[in-house]
């Protein structure tokens, strides 16, 4: 009788695979309130990972990290009109505390322009404050009815930068800087995922902004994830809230500024970018876990595989030394395989004979055996190599699935076969994007056909990324 696979097959039930590796890999559980998610220390080492890469490359881009209350006053989200209205379904609400009514309800942070604004307010007064740059980490509540974890949560955890310019032009140069050599670089580099960069339509842009730049990545079953934003949010906000610089002329100006985040979301995608139906692939950029080295059996295997693990770790290679030879092997190995570790360092007594190790690939799979003393030299060639193996397989599988396209029938019937379609945008335009709407299908972004970012929404030659999507 043939044993029942670990995981339900990619091809069977992709979101169901998604949600048994979620769990088999111990990356996270459903948290007691719905929509809410608990992340496990393996999964939440993947986020610490991120926010490590994110952090030095936001810092790197001149902005500091500060932080503002999770509570903002329900009567600074109705400055800014759109904004409000663009949130208001997710709003969650505090009526009450300290066992009173409130005098002015509360609302648990859903982005943080607002609360954010009403201090740049405070802290701009002349042109030498400016550009004011300030990111912070945090958690946000968006209150989800179809939630998924990592994907869609009530509560997610995030980073969001937030910056106001002097002017217009400063503005959309830094949310392009942002999201070109901030994001697109680490989700290219990084995690391994061909995102494509585009600029979002007005249908879809970010409540209150002029603009949003946005990051999408294609799914293994061919659909499409928003993995980041970068707005261009113009005086919208300053005006609403009156933040305000006396320019070098002695003119009173309105700031121009910019908000752009990315948050857990980036787990799921690394998930379903990467993942296979022997477990998660971790690129050994992100890894927190590099290699991990295993005794078999027997107390010599044990004692080799702790001094490797110290050579390995003075090397600057992430490790984890696994000795318990308490657990059957075959176990360990299935687990450190769902959890996709890049490369398995397996040594038992047979080995420890011959000077071995046995070397196993999680990202091409297979194993081979290696000489021990060379494994030092050899392990940092064998990550690169997974790593580019990694971006590669992304890149392949997104152009083997994207189609041009010359009219709407053929773009919804790409996008629903599980492909992403092109489209000129002079051919969808509003109306033809709001009857893909209706078979689930979206506007994914706007891109030049040079792949370039359109400089506006109907440059010549803009082409319209179509797909179904997370």
């Amino acid at each position: 009788m043939a044993k029942a696979p670990v995981l339900t097959p990619q091809a069977e039930d992709f979101p169901r695979w998604y949600q048994d590796l979620i769990n088999k890999a111990e990356l996270a559980d459903n948290g007691p309130v719905r929509g809410t998610m608990v992340i496990r220390p393996y999964g939440y080492g993947l986020w610490e990972r991120m926010q490590q890469e994110m952090d030095a490359r936001i810092k790197e881009a001149g902005a500091q990290n500060a932080y503002f209350p999770l509570f903002i006053p329900q009567s600074y989200l109705t400055r800014e009109a759109e904004h409000v209205e663009g949130f208001a379904p997710e709003l969650a609400v505090v009526t009450h505390g300290g066992g009173k009514e409130l005098e002015e309800p509360v609302v648990v942070r859903p982005t943080s322009e607002t609360i954010i604004n009403d201090y740049f307010s405070k802290w701009v007064q002349s042109y030498r404050d400016l550009p004011l740059l300030i990111n912070q980490w945090a958690n946000v509540v968006r209150w989800e009815m179809r939630p998924r974890v990592f994907l869609r949560t009530s509560e997610f955890l995030w980073q969001e930068g937030h910056t106001a310019h002097a002017t217009y032009e400063d503005a959309r140069e830094y949310a392009a800087h942002i999201h070109r050599n901030v994001y697109g670089d680490f989700m290219t580099n990084v995690l391994g995922i061909d995102v494509v960069l585009g600029r979002k339509t007005p249908k879809e842009r970010f409540a209150g902004a002029i603009n949003t730049l946005t990051l999408e990545g294609m799914m293994g079953d061919g659909k499409a994830l928003q993995m980041g934003t970068s707005h261009e949010l113009g005086t919208n906000f300053a005006k609403a809230f009156n933040t305000s610089y006396l320019s070098k002329e002695g003119q009173q100006e309105l700031v121009w500024q910019t908000s752009w985040g990315v948050s857990t979301r980036m787990v799921g995608g690394l998930i379903m970018s990467h993942g296979d139906d022997n477990g998660l692939r971790v690129p050994p950029r992100l890894a927190h876990v590099q290699v991990v080295v295993m005794a078999i059996k027997g107390d010599e295997a044990v004692a080799k595989v702790r001094e490797l693990g110290d050579r390995l770790k003075a090397a600057g290679i992430r490790v984890h030394v696994d000795d318990r030879v308490d657990t059957p092997f075959g176990r360990r190995a299935v687990d450190w395989e769902l959890k996709g570790v890049p490369v398995r360092i397996e040594i038992g007594p047979r080995d420890l004979e011959n000077g071995t190790a046995m070397l196993a690939r999680r990202i091409p799979g297979g194993k081979e055996p290696v000489q021990i003393e060379s494994l030092v030299d050899l392990l940092p060639k064998v990550l690169d190599e997974d790593q580019a193996q990694l971006l590669r397989e992304s890149r392949e599988r997104r152009e083997s699935r994207t189609t041009d396209v010359a009219t709407i029938a053929e773009a919804a019937e790409a996008a629903i076969a599980g492909g992403w379609a092109r489209i000129p945008w002079s051919e969808l335009g509003a109306a033809g994007e709001a009857k893909l709407g209706e078979q689930a299908v979206t506007v994914r972004c706007l891109v030049a056909e040079d792949g370039s970012v359109p400089t506006s929404d109907d440059a010549p030659g803009t082409l319209a990324i179509v797909a179904r999507s997370y």
